[in-house]
C-alpha cells in the first residue's frame, strides 16, 4: 500500500503530459468500447493479424488506452463517490447495480491488464525500451491506486460487518489500520481531501458506535468478570480511558447494589450479622474494582485518584447503612459491646483493602466515632444510675461475690481462684459497680483505634467519683457537705450507722480504686494480660507504669482520699467534741494539772485513751474486712491518728491559752502533755500506723509546749522525767485499755505507776535538775 501511495504523484504527472499530446486521439480511440455489444475477443483477433510494425503501434496504443481508461475510471469514481454513498443509504435497490458496475470495471481492468501482460514487450526493439519501462512503472502505480480505491470502498462495509458481529478485537485492528492510512495520506497528501475527510468521518462514526456498544455491555448486570474487563480494555484502546474507568467503577457499584436487594437488616440486637453481610458485599466489590483498575489502567495518578474517591464514597455509604440499621439502636441503649462488635467487623473487612493500597479504616473510624461515643456515654450513665439505685438500699456489709455474680456478664475470661481480684469483700453496690465496669471494658478494642481510650477512662473516673460522693453521703454527719457534690446531690443513700459499716465504705472505694478498676482498664492497654493474670498486684504495678493510666489511678486515689478525709474528720470530731459542742481537748486539761498535785494520777488523758480504744477497735474490724490487704487498714488508722493530732496542732484557741493564758503551763501540766504525746506515738508504733508525718507533727507540738513552759523561767527538760518513765506508763495504759493489765508477782498492780509521783519519778526529776 505504501508503494502504491508513493507512486501516485508520478502517475498524475504522466497522465497530464499524455493528455496534452494526444488527448483527442485517445478519446476517439475509445469509441469502439462504448457500444453495449462490444466483443473483446473479436476485437483482438481482427487487430492482431498485423505485421510487426502494426503490432508495435497496437501495443503502444493499448498502453495509452489503459492509462486513459484508468484516469477515466478514477475521475468517475471520485466524481460520483459522495453521491454514491448518499444514494446507497437512501435507495437500497441500487446496491446491486452498483456492485455490478464495480464488477464490470474490475473485469475491464483485469482484461486490459491481462492484454498488457500477455504481450512480450521485452522482445520489441531496443529503441522502445525506455518507453516500455515507463509504462511498467505506470502499470504498478495503477495497480496500487486501484487497490487503494477498492480498500476505500470496502473498508466501511468491513467495519459494519465487524461491529454487527461484535468482533471487537478485529474491529480494533481495522480501526488501527484505518488510522494508519489516514496518517500516511495526510503526510504524503496522496488522497483527495474530500475522500480523506469521508474516511475519517467513517472511522469516527463507527468508533463511536463501537464505544457505545462496549459501554452498554459494561452497564449490564449480567456482564461480569473477564467479559467486563475485556469491554473496559477495548473501550480504553479506543482512546476513551476516563469513560472506561468510570464505567468500570459503576459496573462494580451496580453489581453490589443489585446483590444488596436481598439483604435485610439483622434481627439480632446488635446487628452484627447485618454488618458482616454488608461489609462482605461492599468491600469485596471495592477490592475487585481496585484489582480490575490496576490490571487495566495501571497506576496512573488520574485513575488512582478516581478509584480512591470512589472507594471512599462507598465506604461512607456503608458506614451510614451500618449506623442506621445496627449502631443507632445499640448506641441509644448504651450497648457499647454491641456497637464495638459492629465496628470491629467493619474494620476487619476494611483493613483487608490495605494490601491493595486503599487505607479506608480512618474513614470508618471518623464516621463511627459519634455513635460509639453515644454508646459510651449511655453505658456510663447506665452504670452510674444502676449503682446509685443499689446504694440506696445497700446494707454496707462486706461479702464475697457469689458464684452467680461472678458468672454473669463476661467474667469467664478471668480466673476466679483465690488469688483473683474478684475475691475482694465488697458491699452489694460495689460488687455491682465492679461487675458493670468489668463488663464495660470487655471487647472495646475499637476505643483505642478511635482514640477513645482516654475518654473512656475519664468517663469511668467521673462515674467512680459519683459513687464515692454517695459513699461520703452515707457517712453520718456528712449532710452539711452534700451541697459540694452536685452530681449526686439528689441521690438517696442509706446511712452507715456503725463503725463496721463506715469502714466498709472505705473498703469499697479502696479496693475499687487500687486494684479492681485498674485491672479492668488494662483491656485498654497494650500489656499482655494473660502473662500476668495469676498475679494481680504485679499486673497492676506494671499497668501503673503506663503514663495515662498511672495518672488515672492517681486521680482515683485522690477521690478515695476525699472519702477517707471525711471519715477521719468525723471520727476525730466525735472524739474531740461532745454532742453539745463542748471540747474534750482544751488547755485547761494541762494548766489545771498543777492545781491538783495531791490528786495526780499518771495516765494518758481521757481523749487519747478513747482514741486508742477507737483505733484498737477499728483495727480489729478492719483486719477482718481487709483480709490479706492490711495496708488499707493501716493507712486508714494512720490518717485518723494524724487527723486528731493535726486538729490539736491547728487549734489556735488551745495554743493561745497555753502560751498567753492567765495561768501558765506548769511542770505537771507539761509532763501530762508530754505523756499524752508519747502515748500517741507509742500506740501508733505498736499498731504499725505510725508515720514520719505523725512524728513530725508530735515533735512540733512538743516544741511549742516546751517553748510556752520556758516563758515561766523554768527549764522544761529539768522538769521532765526520763523517757523510761513515760514508756512504762504508756505501756501499762495500753495493756489496761486493751484488757491486759500489768501483773506483779501474780497480783494486779492497781496504782503503779499511776497512783502518784513515785520516788522513782521524783528521783528522775531531780536527776534532770542536777543535770
Amino acid at each position: 500500500m505504501a508503494t502504491l501511495k508513493s507512486s501516485s504523484s508520478s502517475l498524475s504527472r504522466s497522465r497530464v503530459m499524455k493528455k496534452e499530446s494526444n488527448g483527442p486521439k485517445v478519446e476517439e480511440g475509445l469509441n469502439p468500447f462504448k457500444y453495449d455489444k462490444f466483443d473483446p475477443d473479436a476485437y483482438v483477433h481482427n487487430n492482431c493479424s498485423l505485421n510487426d510494425r502494426e503490432i508495435k503501434q497496437l501495443c503502444s496504443y493499448l498502453v495509452d488506452l489503459k492509462k486513459a481508461s484508468a484516469e477515466e475510471m478514477r475521475r468517475s469514481v471520485y466524481a460520483n463517490y459522495a453521491a454514491f454513498i448518499r444514494t446507497s443509504k437512501e435507495i437500497s435497490d441500487l446496491e446491486g447495480e452498483l456492485s455490478s458496475i464495480r464488477n464490470l470495471l474490475s473485469t475491464q481492468a483485469a482484461l486490459i491488464h491481462g492484454l498488457a501482460e500477455g504481450v512480450n514487450i521485452d522482445s520489441l526493439s531496443i529503441s522502445s525500451s525506455d518507453g516500455l519501462s515507463k509504462d511498467a512503472i505506470s502499470n504498478s502505480e495503477y495497480r496500487e491506486t486501484s487497490d487503494l480505491d477498492k480498500w476505500l470502498v470496502e473498508f466501511p462495509d468491513l467495519l459494519d460487518v465487524l461491529l454487527a458481529e461484535r468482533r471487537v478485537d478485529e474491529a480494533l485492528s481495522a480501526f488501527d489500520e484505518g488510522e494508519r492510512v489516514v496518517f500516511e495520506a495526510k503526510e504524503r497528501k496522496s488522497l483527495n481531501p474530500s475522500v480523506l475527510l469521508s474516511l475519517q468521518n467513517s472511522i469516527t462514526e463507527r468508533r463511536q458506535k463501537l464505544a457505545d456498544q462496549l459501554a452498554e455491555a459494561a452497564c449490564q448486570p449480567s456482564t461480569r468478570g473477564a467479559e467486563l474487563r475485556a469491554s473496559i480494555s477495548a473501550l480504553k484502546r479506543l482512546g476513551d480511558g476516563p469513560r472506561a474507568h468510570s464505567l468500570l467503577l459503576n459496573a462494580h457499584l451496580q453489581r453490589y447494589q443489585y446483590n444488596m436487594q436481598n439483604l435485610r437488616s439483622s434481627s439480632t440486637s446488635y446487628g452484627g450479622a447485618y454488618t458482616a453481610a454488608l461489609a462482605q458485599l461492599v468491600f469485596s466489590a471495592v477490592a475487585q474494582a481496585a484489582s480490575d483498575s490496576l490490571s487495566i489502567f495501571g497506576e496512573e495518578p488520574a485513575y488512582t485518584s478516581e478509584l480512591v474517591m470512589w472507594a471512599t464514597k462507598q465506604t461512607e455509604a456503608f458506614a451510614l447503612l451500618v449506623k442506621r440499621h445496627a449502631l443507632a439502636s445499640s448506641a441509644a441503649a448504651g450497648g457499647l459491646r454491641a456497637a464495638a462488635e459492629c465496628v470491629q467487623i467493619a474494620l476487619g473487612h476494611c483493613s483487608l483493602l490495605e494490601a491493595r493500597g486503599l487505607a479506608l479504616c480512618p474513614v470508618l473510624l471518623k464516621l463511627f466515632r459519634p455513635s460509639v461515643e453515644q454508646a459510651l456515654d449511655a453505658n456510663l450513665k447506665r452504670i452510674s444510675e444502676s449503682t446509685s439505685a443499689l446504694a440506696a438500699a445497700d446494707d454496707w456489709l462486706l461479702t464475697y461475690p457469689t458464684v452467680a455474680n461472678r458468672q454473669t456478664g463476661r467474667l469467664s475470661s478471668i480466673s476466679v481462684g483465690n488469688t483473683t481480684a474478684f475475691q475482694h469483700k465488697l458491699t452489694s453496690s460495689a460488687h455491682r459497680f465492679n461487675l458493670m465496669v468489668q463488663d464495660f471494658f470487655e471487647d472495646v478494642g475499637p476505643l483505642l483505634s478511635m482514640q477513645l481510650g482516654g475518654q473512656a477512662l475519664e468517663g469511668l473516673f467521673q462515674v467512680f467519683n459519683s459513687y464515692v460522693n454517695m459513699l461520703v453521703k452515707a457517712l453520718p454527719g456528712s449532710m452539711e457537705e452534700e451541697a459540694s457534690f452536685d452530681d449526686s446531690g439528689n441521690s438517696i443513700v442509706r446511712m452507715a450507722e456503725s463503725e463496721a459499716q463506715q469502714i466498709a465504705l472505705v473498703a469499697n472505694a479502696s479496693f475499687l480504686a487500687d486494684e479492681l478498676l485498674p485491672l479492668a482498664a488494662m483491656k485498654l492497654s497494650t500489656i499482655n494480660q494473660a502473662a500476668n493474670k495469676d498475679d494481680n498486684r504485679r499486673t497492676s504495678d506494671r499497668q501503673n507504669r503506663h503514663p495515662e493510666q498511672r495518672e488515672w489511678k492517681r486521680r482515683l486515689a485522690g477521690s478515695v482520699d476525699r472519702l477517707k478525709d471525711t471519715f477521719c474528720r468525723q471520727h476525730a470530731l466525735d472524739l474531740i467534741f461532745t454532742e453539745e459542742g463542748d471540747s474534750h481537748l482544751t488547755a485547761d486539761m494541762y494548766i489545771n494539772k498543777d492545781g491538783n498535785v495531791d490528786e495526780v494520777e499518771w495516765l494518758p488523758s481521757l481523749i487519747f485513751q478513747e482514741l486508742f480504744v477507737k483505733l484498737n477497735r477499728m483495727s480489729n474490724i478492719a483486719a477482718d474486712m481487709f483480709g490479706g490487704r492490711e495496708r488499707f487498714a493501716t493507712l486508714l488508722l494512720m490518717r485518723l491518728t494524724e487527723t486528731v493530732i493535726l486538729w490539736l496542732s491547728g487549734d489556735q484557741t488551745f495554743w493561745d491559752d497555753i502560751e498567753e493564758g492567765p495561768r501558765p503551763l506548769g511542770p505537771l501540766g507539761l509532763q501530762q502533755f508530754y505523756l499524752d504525746m508519747k502515748f500517741v506515738v507509742s500506740f501508733a508504733s505498736q499498731g504499725r500506723y505510725s508515720s514520719r508525718n505523725l512524728q513530725r507533727i508530735v515533735n512540733e507540738i512538743l516544741s511549742k509546749a516546751m517553748s510556752a513552759f520556758s516563758t515561766t523561767g523554768l527549764d522544761p527538760y529539768s522538769e521532765l522525767p526520763e523517757d523510761e518513765w513515760f514508756n512504762e506508763i504508756c505501756q501499762d495504759a495500753m495493756e489496761r485499755l486493751s484488757g491486759k493489765p500489768k501483773e506483779i508477782n501474780g497480783e494486779r498492780e492497781v496504782n503503779s505507776p499511776t497512783a502518784s509521783v513515785s520516788a522513782q519519778s521524783i528521783s528522775s526529776v531531780r536527776s534532770h535538775n542536777s543535770s
